[in-house]
């Protein structure tokens, strides 16, 4: 999998949002190795949008198609300022539930100091993160070098909010990778836009 990172700040949310849906309606089809998308807009305007696609290929062939250029062209309009893109190769997905029904998303963002022994751990976690947060339904993290964008899917965020009061429970290779791992920037996505190819 590869993921596309693509990270601004909107002051109208709902113009950015009916880009999004046409692009969902209009151009997906026509996007070949799509695979979905996760993203949405914080209280505060901070945009954050992960499309994934099968491999870094399928990614530039999609963005050198015209049409996804002029889309792209009217979409910077709905941006306040310069939009950082983050190509990522790197990949890391562990599904507890079914992510596109998540009520909540929480987007975390840092630099490693240890990248290889959290792609290590991430795995060993998933049954116990299961047990410990019955409200996270998992997590993706895509790297770009050291530096890490990580998605958790929520069922909602009441039982987030919630679940935070465990941490303190946390099992000792799940503090080892939150401390390896350390978030400098937490976006809260209230009303996530989560689809995927193959059920839009």
């Amino acid at each position: 999998m590869f993921i596309q990172v693509i990270d601004g700040k909107t002051s109208d949310k709902a113009g950015l949002a009916r880009q999004n849906e046409r692009w969902q309606t209009e151009l997906a089809p026509g996007a070949e190795g799509y695979l979905g998308l996760t993203g949405g807009v914080a209280d505060d305007g901070s945009v954050i949008l992960l499309a994934r696609f099968e491999s870094e290929q399928a990614a530039r062939a999609n963005s050198a198609r015209p049409e996804q250029g002029s889309w792209w062209n009217e979409t910077a309009k709905y941006f306040d300022g310069d939009v950082t893109f983050r190509d990522c190769a790197e990949v890391d997905v562990e599904q507890i539930g079914d992510l596109d029904s998540a009520g909540f998303v929480q987007v975390m963002q840092g630099t490693s100091s240890d990248k290889a022994r959290v792609r290590q751990l991430g795995p060993q976690l998933t049954a116990e993160i299961a047990e410990l947060r019955p409200d996270v339904l998992g997590t993706v993290i895509a790297w770009d070098g050291d530096h890490f964008t990580q998605v958790v899917y929520f069922r909602s965020e009441a039982e987030a909010r919630q679940g935070e009061t465990k941490m303190d429970q946390a099992p000792a290779k799940l503090r080892e990778v939150m401390e390896l791992a350390r978030a400098d920037r937490y976006i809260d996505l209230r009303d996530p836009w989560i689809r995927s190819a193959s059920n839009s």
